[in-house]
């Protein structure tokens, strides 16, 4: 029977995932299938379990189920136990082990393919969802200065700096003290804000310097708002989260099939297709 994978999520149906894992193993000769499956986080621990009784043996899992996942995994990753989210689950036995791949897929991007070096930065991290987790650790792993995260709801932005457990290097700050924080070299945008293609994205022009990147972790649609405000603010690198998709996924292909794929080319062929889609 051959191996199949899928991405969970809600919605789902404009999933990258399934034509990005599919590239991947071509390149590789491996046989899997890999679909996508819509399930609500009520509906997920059920959906999952049938997916594995049915030749399940991997998954990548997007929101709103990262949380939700996490709860469903006997063992997992130290990363994913700060984070408390999962995005990749893999079937050991009769129970699943869960990752979290969207911070070394973030860092990966940023430092090989667009070149930077994060050591000794100062970086704002807008929000402190899932996603926000995720990356937060990998961002201090790669030796950035300071981490300074701020959410529209200030107690989960405490809940994730104390996660983290670096006081001298992560810290938080209210929303309405932006225009206080002083100027920062990477600008990480981890809200959902601007999934509203309409949404006006306004943040205080003091954020930025002269060396200023701002990274987007959504991409096509939704990332348009925030980039736009970027644009605006002529800061040095606008980045979206096409690349930390690929990345992301590559290490989760790799804990599958032992071989990391070649992102490069299927990064590519995305770009040149001028993906407008909004979410993993």
């Amino acid at each position: 029977m051959t191996a199949r994978y899928a991405v969970f999520g809600q919605p789902i149906a404009h999933s990258l995932s399934p034509y990005i894992h599919t590239a991947f193993a071509r390149q590789e000769g491996i046989a899997m299938e890999y679909e996508a499956i819509e399930a609500s986080a009520a509906e997920f621990p059920a959906v999952l379990e049938a997916f594995a009784a049915n030749g399940g043996m991997g998954a990548n899992v997007t929101a709103p189920l990262k949380e939700v996942a996490f709860a469903l995994c006997r063992t997992f990753t130290s990363r994913a136990k700060l984070a408390g989210s999962v995005n990749t689950l893999l079937r050991k036995g009769d129970s699943w082990h869960g990752d979290t791949t969207d911070g070394v897929g973030l860092v990966r991007d940023l430092t090989e393919r667009h070149l930077l070096d994060l050591r000794g930065r100062r970086v704002l991290l807008l929000g402190a969802g899932g996603s926000a987790r995720s990356v937060a650790p990998a961002l201090l792993d790669a030796g950035i200065l300071e981490l300074m995260v701020v959410n529209r709801t200030s107690e989960r932005a405490d809940e994730l700096v104390d996660a983290i457990g670096e006081p001298g290097r992560a810290k938080t700050r209210r929303w309405e003290d932006l225009h206080e924080l002083g100027d920062f070299e990477l600008i990480v945008n981890a809200t959902s804000a601007g999934r509203d293609p309409t949404a006006n994205f306004v943040l205080p022009m003091s954020l930025v310097n002269s060396m200023t990147t701002a990274v987007d972790l959504n991409y096509g649609e939704a990332a348009i708002a925030f980039l736009a405000w970027a644009r605006a603010m002529n800061c040095r690198n606008r980045v979206d989260g096409l690349g930390m998709l690929v990345e992301q996924a590559a290490s989760s292909f790799q804990q599958w099939h032992e071989v990391r794929p070649e992102t490069d080319p299927v990064y590519a062929e995305l770009r040149a297709r001028h993906v407008l889609a909004g979410a993993e």
